[in-house]
């Protein structure tokens, strides 16, 4: 039998990998890429293609075979692919954490980097090569390169045992999502929009059901909490969505392990905590630093937060008399939508119909084109699942930059949320390939896929992602695409959304699906003013979310007598709209925070120190041309096409010519006055 993993080339074989191809070419990836290290350790030579080069090689086909088997697991998982899957796992983990290890392979780059820092000018090693150097020997040192035999040891069991643990707890997310399921008679859905109805009735019908069958999936779980006018529904659901990861396999007692594991790494590889080992290489460089930055902003937001829940609740005391109880938190969104309607008379349901999945994937598409100078079509590729497309990116004279996928709906075997998942990083001239993945409302038998107005913003960022791992130039590929500073990485994707916002730009996708008739102005006019209705209570939320993993990080003893969720929760108490109910366990399916090793572990704050670059940066699009191709070059040419190549914050200014403000992000946002 041919094992398709042992022999990947473009395009990727989506189509015919099967779960007993798994362990064998993994297994003969590792041998291979041990022997590749052995090599590193052990060569006579003194020159770049022997040390850093090899060492980019080493790995490379085992990351692309082990990257095309996460992303099966993520989008198509099986009880036999997730078994194949944890098997290599601990393995694979276990080798990438030896590498910084290797005494051997160490050796061989300190000696060839001593030996460039004297012969530069003779070698001529550009700028990148350059980096790549000095940043790969500060990560083999934060990885361990200098500890003795026994820490390393302890290092490398520590790794393991975090990857072990996050899959276990990415895989009871998933599991606990899938074992909920509620059957309703239609009157209990009163309230809400047609088209949800509608879903929960197909739903029900494709499990051979009568009824209406409400899942956890967001498609299913939003419209619900948004729309349903019976309280004991929402409240149910609600109850249920934020109990995932708190059945059969509880996932508190993995998040109290995780963070004593990141803890012991942190510690053994000489950090007061996690949130240092973290930060020491993004743009905020502590988790002091990024603590304060997210405090600050808290500052900026308190008093327009406070004012908003005592509005919200004046509200529900107006609609239902002055003995109207306080609000419990799946109360909030259907309340808000209400004040919202009342305040703006908006209805965001009235923008559904012109927002069919096709249209927004092509405005996203057309609108990079215009930007970057480049053309997006669609093309056949060997595909995971039949709902998934393929997409090639050429540059405007013909040259292939890359292909990608998208995969834009829920099923059972796959995770929630929304993602980007770059699966080859490559130097020119050759291609790119990646993908994005959504979760977004699926075609009925009456209509296509309607998206809700987030769910377009959302298929720009992870676009936006897309972008800076195909546009990439650079010519090291460790260096190259999405493998940039975290507080940097979302810059390229948040700064995708606000397009969304003008009116120029939906009208090239926003079209009725059934009349082709432009979103009308009048109802983008409401649309605008309603824009920044409790944008303080979407900042603190993500402030506390933000807040809580980097004190989970700092200041959490998890050897201690406190739980994680108590600790967790007194903090995200300070943040919330509402009181939290008793066992409330958020961080039991917080995905962002434990279902990776690292993930975005001590990093979800670089959503907001993101959120300002990306505002300040598009101000200057606002400011020069929504479309200007001029300044999308400008953009491509410092931020897109550069990776890591050069400092985040030199980019940055290369691009603004000044470093990053604020005040742009607050001024959208509606808490400053715009200048």
């Amino acid at each position: 039998m041919t094992n398709p993993l042992l022999s990947l080339q473009l395009p990727l074989p989506f189509d015919v990998v099967e779960p007993e191809h798994i362990v064998p070419a993994i297994s003969e990836h590792l041998r291979k890429a041990r022997l590749a290290l052995d090599n590193i350790a052990t060569t006579k030579e003194v020159d770049y293609e022997s040390s850093f080069e090899a060492l980019e090689k080493a790995t490379e086909r085992l990351e692309l075979s082990m990257g095309m088997v996460e992303h099966l697991e993520s989008v198509q998982t099986s009880d036999k692919l997730r078994a194949a899957y944890n098997e290599v796992l601990p393995g694979v983990s276990e080798f990438y954490s030896s590498i910084a290890l290797h005494p051997g392979v160490y050796q061989t780059l300190q000696r060839f980097a001593e030996y460039a820092a004297e012969h530069n000018q003779a070698l001529k090693l550009n700028s990148s090569q350059l980096r790549f150097m000095k940043k790969t020997l500060e990560e083999f040192e934060r990885h361990g390169a200098k500890l003795n035999s026994a820490d390393k040891s302890k290092l490398q069991k520590v790794d393991r045992d975090l990857s072990e643990k996050t899959t276990a707890f990415s895989q009871n997310v998933l599991d606990g999502a899938n074992d909920f399921e509620l059957i309703v008679e239609k009157s209990r859905l009163k309230g809400l929009p047609e088209f949800a109805i509608i879903a929960a009735q197909e739903s029900a019908e494709a499990k051979g059901k009568s009824g209406y069958r409400l899942t956890l999936q967001a498609p299913s779980v939003v419209p619900l909490l948004t729309y349903a006018e019976d309280p004991s529904l929402r409240m149910e659901v609600w109850r249920a969505f934020n109990a995932r990861g708190r059945g059969k396999n509880d996932n508190l007692p993995l998040v109290k392990e995780i963070l004593s594991l990141r803890k012991k790494r942190a510690q053994l590889l000489g950090f007061k905590n996690f949130a240092d080992l973290a930060t020491v290489d993004r743009m905020a460089q502590t988790g002091e630093k990024a603590a304060q930055f997210v405090h600050e902003l808290r500052e900026k937001t308190q008093g327009a937060f406070e004012r908003e829940q005592k509005e919200l609740l004046a509200f529900r005391r107006e609609l239902e008399g002055e003995t109207a109880p306080e609000l419990n938190p799946w109360d909030v969104a259907y309340y808000a939508e209400k004040q919202r309607r009342k305040l703006y008379d908006f209805d965001e349901e009235l923008l559904r119909p012109y927002l069919s999945a096709s249209q927004v994937l092509r405005g996203a598409f057309q609108l990079a084109e215009k930007l970057y100078g480049i053309k997006i079509e669609d093309v056949e590729l060997p595909l995971w699942d039949s709902s998934a497309n393929g997409h090639r990116i050429t540059s405007r004279d013909g040259v292939e930059l890359g292909v990608f996928y998208t995969d834009l709906y829920p099923r059972e075997s796959k995770r929630d949320g929304a993602w980007m998942h770059g699966l080859v990083a490559s130097t020119p001239p050759t291609p790119h390939v990646a993908l994005f993945c959504l979760n977004a409302q699926p075609p009925t038998k009456t209509a296509p896929s309607l998206m809700s107005f987030r769910d377009v913003e959302t298929v720009f960022h992870e676009f936006g992602h897309l972008l800076h791992h195909c546009l990439s130039e650079v010519s090291v590929r460790s260096l190259a695409c999405t493998r940039v500073a975290q507080d940097f990485v979302e810059l390229p994707s948040q700064i995708m959304e606000n397009w969304c916002s003008e009116k120029e730009a939906l009208d090239e996708f926003a079209l009725h699906y059934e009349t082709g008739e432009k979103l009308p102005q009048q109802l983008v006019e409401r649309m605008l003013t309603a824009r920044n209705f409790r944008a303080a209570s979407a900042q603190m939320r993500q402030l506390g979310f933000a807040a809580m993993d980097l004190a989970l990080h700092r200041e959490f003893d998890p050897e201690g007598d406190v739980d994680p969720n108590t600790f967790a929760n007194g903090i995200l108490e300070k943040y919330s709209p509402t009181k939290l109910p008793e066992n409330y366990a958020l961080i039991a399916s917080f995905s962002h925070l434990f279902s990776h090793p690292i993930g975005y572990a001590a990093g979800y704050y670089s959503y907001k120190w993101a959120e300002v670059l990306d505002a300040d940066a598009f101000s200057r699009f606002k400011k020069e041309g929504l479309f200007s191709p001029r300044v999308g070059q400008e953009f491509r040419k410092s931020i897109l096409s550069r990776g890591d190549s050069a400092d985040p914050l030199e980019l940055f200014k290369e691009f603004m010519g000044r470093e990053p403000q604020v005040e742009p992000m607050l001024a959208r946002q509606g808490l400053i006055p715009s200048a």
